[in-house]
């Protein structure tokens, strides 16, 4: 059997019954919590010992990469120490609050301190906090200009359109075909802004993952023998406060985050 390369083949290697046994709500959701450890293949019932062994093997090839991504954050922690709070605080859109730099994502206030160190009321994990912090050290700052583009239009991310196509905006379609309330869940859990008939869709959303840096949310309902559609937009100057690699893994974990929240409220 060939090997497993990456997270999307996977989930291609799982039943895809959305059984639920394993714990999760569905097959795709269970392929994120393999891929952040907290599952295993045993964990679903109807794998078979050679796929089950398949996935392993890749989930240990990752490690390595794991332990990098612990190296980066702790690079990145290094580097805070030579940030002005103070002066950076109109650059990110952020502000100084009790000695601390706080910056807002998806209506939530995360404090970080010289050393790096960040505090929130919801869990912070590596890939919410490499991202805040790159935007903290790296943003050359300006405000959204309300020009949106798919992801394949910023700059150097034409390559990895696809990619983000599988990985991101098919996953949340499928979510939003099944719960049909989803994004009024998350115009209130993240204080997002519900915007009509963009790009003529029927629903458009906008969140604010860092402060300068929104995202839109397009989607299409079924009709007759058309299938529902969606796409998630980018400000023309999103690239100016992450790079198009780190767009991405803000965008695949946001949306791991949307399914957890899916399956909690069902």
């Amino acid at each position: 059997m060939a090997l497993i390369r990456n997270p999307l083949e996977v989930y291609a290697s799982l039943p895809k019954t959305n059984c639920g046994q394993c714990a999760a709500r569905t097959c795709l959701a269970f392929a994120g919590a393999l891929a952040r450890d907290e599952s295993k293949p045993r964990d679903c019932p109807h794998l078979d010992d050679a796929v089950a062994a398949r996935i392993v093997a890749y989930l240990d090839s990752r490690k390595p990469a794991r332990h990098e991504q612990e190296a980066e954050l702790q690079r990145l922690r290094g580097g805070m120490a030579a940030i002005d709070f103070s002066a950076a605080t109109a650059r990110l859109g952020a502000t100084v609050v009790g000695g601390k730099l706080a910056v807002k994502a998806l209506g939530r206030d995360f404090l970080i301190d010289a050393a790096g160190n960040i505090a929130s009321d919801c869990h912070t994990h590596a890939g919410l906090a490499i991202p805040l912090l790159r935007y903290v050290l790296f943003s050359r700052g300006g405000r959204p200009t309300g020009s949106w583009l798919p992801f394949r239009e910023l700059s150097n991310a034409a390559s990895r359109g696809l990619h983000f196509e599988q990985m991101c905006e098919k996953p949340l379609k499928r979510l939003l075909d099944t719960h049909t309330g989803l994004l009024k869940d998350l115009i209130d859990i993240f204080s997002g802004e519900r915007s009509i008939n963009l790009f003529g869709s029927d629903v458009s959303l906008v969140l604010y993952p860092l402060p300068r840096l929104p995202i839109l949310i397009c989607y299409w309902e079924p009709e007759e023998d058309m299938e529902s559609s969606l796409n998630i937009f980018f400000d023309a100057t999103a690239v100016d406060h992450l790079s198009v690699e780190w767009i991405f893994s803000l965008c695949a974990g946001l949306v791991a985050m949307f399914e957890k929240i899916a399956a909690k409220h069902t």
